[in-house]
């Protein structure tokens, strides 16, 4: 899954083609590790607590209350963030360690890992986009994504076709590996293990991956897009309507949205054609190696963003933060006798506001 092709600084270096007055290439600088450790470790723990705080959030509720298919993509999306931030330490010990077997176990599950919970997240993120796009442009159709079984059915089928992917490719590598790499290679790259006929799968997973992405972000694009002109024409006809200030909130929602995957994955998808194409190449092989690299630290910030749209999309998650007793606690006596009303209030004011979140999904957001 994704770009495993570089963990390392330079390229295999062919000996043979040096003439006696050149000099060989250098063992592999490792001077930046230090700064992908330090960087990736505050990644670990920061996306640990927000994303386990999130689940905690939608899956440890006082009572169950219901649920919306935006709170389904929303708590898949949060499984993937805080799957990604389980992944990091693995990356961690192999910049730490010049081990054979920690760059085996990288090589063939670490890094498929990180890579299918990443492509995980752009397309529940692309789910989520969609949602709220139809229930903007066709506020009175009931579409597909909206319904909650088939949202669970949408979740269930990704989740298995990531699964099976990354499955596949974990056991293709250990049954077709390079069996003479003994040692960590002076290339430090994963592309030492492939043999030739892993090579061939390794290309197709590669592949798919590039088409996901592109169709999410065209989507993504499109949306927002189709959103901003819906608002335009609503602004024309009605000025001053209420509803354009519902589809304003939509649009700025949907921009949020579309920034954070931008800044996040396009980075990476932009950096890794040169590499695929020019890592060979010795004097290029450095800059594009940590080009490469510090465009996945930026993806891996997504699990540091993500939350943003969690408080943004879902006015029952924000209830369930406990804001409102946050600026209410100067009022609140505090005495045994008032404790249980209290919490029932919290309880019926965060269903009220759950429920209010499902039927303004359902309504009208746009006059005409």
């Amino acid at each position: 899954m994704g770009d495993l092709r570089g963990v390392g600084v330079t390229p295999s270096f062919n000996q043979s083609s040096v003439s006696n007055n050149s000099t060989p290439c250098e063992q592999v600088d490792t001077s930046g590790h230090v700064f992908f450790m330090v960087i990736y470790s505050l990644m670990f723990v920061v996306g640990l607590i927000l994303n386990g705080f999130t689940l905690k959030v939608y899956f440890c509720r006082p009572q169950q209350l219901t649920t919306s298919s935006m709170t389904i993509y929303l708590k898949n999306l949060a499984a993937a963030d805080f799957l990604i931030s389980l992944c990091l330490p693995i990356r961690i010990m192999y910049y730490a360690s010049s081990s054979i077997y920690i760059h085996q176990v990288y090589c063939s599950f670490g890094a498929a890992t990180f890579f299918m919970n990443m492509y995980a997240s752009i397309m529940f993120m692309g789910y989520i986009a969609a949602n709220r796009y139809l229930k903007i442009v066709y506020p009175s159709r009931t579409h597909i994504l909206g319904k909650v079984r088939p949202a669970h059915i949408i979740s269930t089928v990704t989740w298995v076709f990531l699964l099976t992917m990354t499955g596949a490719y974990i056991i293709l590598l250990f049954l077709m590996q390079n069996k003479a790499t003994t040692s960590v290679p002076d290339t430090r790259t994963c592309e030492d293990l492939y043999s030739g006929q892993f090579s061939l799968f390794h290309k197709m997973a590669q592949f798919c991956c590039v088409a996901i992405f592109l169709f999410v972000l065209v989507s993504l694009v499109f949306f927002y897009y189709s959103t901003s002109r819906r608002l335009s024409l609503a602004q024309q006809r009605q000025p001053a309507s209420s509803s354009n200030k519902k589809l304003a909130k939509s649009r700025r929602n949907m921009l949020v949205l579309v920034s954070v995957f931008c800044v996040c994955f396009v980075p990476y998808h932009l950096a890794r054609l040169p590499y695929v194409f020019l890592w060979s190449q010795y004097s290029l092989s450095q800059v594009l190696f940590y080009l490469k690299e510090l465009t996945i630290i930026v993806s891996a910030l997504n699990v540091c963003l993500d939350p943003l749209i969690y408080f943004i999309f879902s006015k029952a998650f924000r209830a369930q933060l406990g804001l409102t007793k946050l600026f209410r606690t100067t009022q609140v006596p505090m005495n045994e006798g008032n404790n249980e009303g209290e919490q029932q209030r919290q309880t019926d004011e965060c269903r009220h506001n759950q429920q209010e979140d499902i039927e303004a999904e359902s309504s009208s957001v746009a006059s005409g």
